[in-house]
């Protein structure tokens, strides 16, 4: 085994034995056995068929929004959009079911589902054009327009759009059978994890073995020797950012559709931000980004379950993640740096 491979496994198993340490003495901190309670958690997110159907409801959006950020870093950008973009996806998408609420499934359930990746990639594609034609910083124009996001679908759902049957909880209509996104294997986990898992796949291809990936890396190497190479970075701008926010889009309107069945306020617990989060875990790598969402999805699952029958709070659950994030992000710091050494 090569060096660098011997520091990965290192540092892999030093962060696990990092963020085991740091629970065990949160949960003894708040006065709970730390071996039961993390026991107890992996059984609550992979123990059964429930709890892991639960654990990828959870992961889907994540890997998703993983997804929309790990394209556009493929070019050297930095977008922290993905709330945004699955609000905004959230939000076009629920338009086409309200304005066409008796169609047929054959057409309802696709224009839907078309409607939230087109609203997340425009959305995204207008940082991206900010980005490319204004020299907008697109970390700060992305964070921004989270915020929009969010209070258009609350002015929708509070006004023109909210369901007067739903009395005084603001919400949309429920969505009619036809525009149901479908479950896999008869439990809530839906085919947005299919999507998910394929977009990770495709891309992984595409930007390891094309030569779309090869202008990628270029660009995000050195714009000037692009340009001669007849690279466009406007070009490549629009393009990764409006791929990515579709991905973020789709994410939520599969939510709406499979997990709400209306839209509501809330649609998302931060799956924005942490597939943000798991983006950088993984490497930017698409692959890593399957498993390491389905691994937060347990422990964001694993949290509600504890809440609901241990008496946790649920802040425990927020806190328990944060601390996998600095452990994980604290060994591949020293990895990166070991490796850096023995190059």
């Amino acid at each position: 085994m090569s060096a660098a491979g011997s520091i990965r496994i290192i540092a892999i198993v030093g962060g696990s034995a990092a963020f085991l340490i740091g629970a065990s003495i949160f949960l003894a901190a708040i006065g709970r056995p730390p071996l039961a309670t993390l026991s107890q958690m992996v059984l609550y997110a992979f123990g059964d068929s429930y709890s892991l159907s639960e654990s990828l409801v959870k992961a889907t959006p994540i890997l998703l929004c993983a997804l929309a950020v790990i394209l556009p870093a493929r070019l050297g950008l930095i977008t922290v959009g993905g709330e945004g973009q699955l609000y905004f996806g959230a939000l076009t998408g629920t338009a086409v079911v309200i304005a066409l609420p008796a169609a047929p499934m054959v057409v309802l359930l696709p224009a839907m589902l078309l409607a939230g990746a087109i609203g997340g990639g425009a959305w995204s594609g207008i940082a991206g054009l900010l980005r490319a034609r204004c020299n907008v910083n697109e970390t700060i124009s992305t964070l921004l327009m989270n915020y929009v996001a969010v209070l258009l679908v609350n002015y929708v759902i509070y006004g023109a759009w909210k369901d007067p049957a739903s009395l005084g909880w603001p919400a949309t209509m429920m969505f009619p059978p036809a525009a149901i996104v479908p479950s896999v294997f008869g439990t809530r986990a839906h085919v947005g994890l299919i999507v998910g898992i394929a977009a990770a796949v495709v891309l992984h291809i595409s930007v390891t073995h094309t030569r779309w990936g090869i202008a990628l890396r270029v660009l995000a190497g050195n714009r000037k020797v692009a340009a001669m190479a007849g690279f466009s970075f406007v070009k490549q701008t629009l393009l990764v950012m409006a791929l990515g926010g579709a991905l973020a889009g789709f994410a939520g309107i599969c939510e709406t559709s499979a997990i709400q069945g209306r839209l509501q306020a809330g649609i998302s617990v931060g799956y924005g931000l942490t597939g943000f989060l798991v983006a950088w875990l993984s490497g930017q790598n698409f692959l890593r980004a399957i498993p390491i969402a389905i691994l937060i999805g347990g422990l964001i699952a694993a949290g509600d379950a504890l809440q609901l029958y241990s008496k946790i709070p649920s802040a425990s659950a927020t806190i328990m993640q944060g601390l996998l994030f600095v452990a994980a992000l604290g060994a591949s710091g020293l990895a990166g740096r070991g490796t850096a050494r023995h190059g």
